[in-house]
């Protein structure tokens, strides 16, 4: 079934696996609303969504600033009319020994990977409630949120927080009609893995590609990840299918980790 008609905020929707969700969701029938930090990135998804004929308008906000968020879903609801799903994509990686770690890294990848989803789930619980409706919250979670990893020791506490507010915040707002569930991509060919690959080799002294290969090795369906790949999973959670299913975090991975 479709969210023909539906509004949509995504955050981080100017590049990755925001902008291929953002996509998705438009060629489904959805108005969106695109935030991120960087201006001319967003205003060029919302070209691609005007050029399939769908409707987008874009917000600049810092998703590690309470009321930035606040502030991108009240625009989302003057300008299109409405609010029905928040997408907490936007988030940071991090490639560093646990040894090596500084708490300026650590407050960084915070702020935004967890605060960022704090914050998302606070703005829009808040809307959904003061419209009196139902409302869909969708976190981004990651495959490092189920297993961790090494090297990428914080980024994974980041992730496996995310389970734990996608759990938490559904049982808070299910008898208000608000589901809260989780998508966990594994190796998706955007620039995060670009980064994180590049940050891999120079820790490790291993010739560039060589984290990317083991880790396609090592996925069932022996392919990279795309970001319509994800995005397929992301509309079936936004979508009245998923009507019934609040709390979870799901694996989107090609068969990497089995839960």
């Amino acid at each position: 079934m479709s969210i023909e008609g539906k509004v949509v905020l995504v955050t981080g929707g100017g590049q990755g696996i925001g902008r291929g969700i953002a996509l998705r969701l438009a060629r489904d029938g959805a108005s969106l609303c695109l935030v991120d930090i960087n201006r001319p990135a967003i205003d060029a998804v919302a070209g691609e969504i005007a050029a399939l004929g769908g409707k987008a308008t874009t917000f600049v906000a810092d998703v590690g600033d309470r009321e930035q968020v606040h502030a991108a879903i009240d625009h989302a609801e003057s300008t299109l009319g409405g609010f029905d799903v928040m997408i907490n994509n936007a988030g940071i990686a991090q490639v560093q020994p646990l040894s090596e770690v500084t708490e300026e890294e650590i407050d960084r990848i915070l702020r935004i990977n967890v605060k960022g989803v704090i914050w998302g789930i606070q703005a829009a619980t808040a809307k959904f409630v003061a419209r009196g409706q139902k409302g869909k919250i969708i976190n981004a979670c990651s495959v490092a949120g189920q297993d961790g990893a090494a090297m990428l020791g914080v980024y994974s506490a980041t992730k496996f927080a995310v389970r734990s507010l996608t759990q938490s915040a559904a049982k808070e707002f299910a008898s208000r009609g608000i589901t809260v569930n989780a998508y966990c991509p594994g190796i998706v060919d955007t620039g995060m893995w670009e980064e994180i690959d590049e940050r891999f080799s120079a820790v490790t002294g291993a010739p560039r590609g060589t984290i990317s290969k083991r880790a396609i090795d090592g996925i069932a369906l022996g392919r990279m990840e795309t970001p319509e790949d994800v995005a397929g999973l992301v509309a079936f959670l936004a979508g009245p299918d998923s009507d019934y299913v609040t709390g979870q975090s799901i694996m989107v991975d090609g068969g990497m980790v089995y839960r």
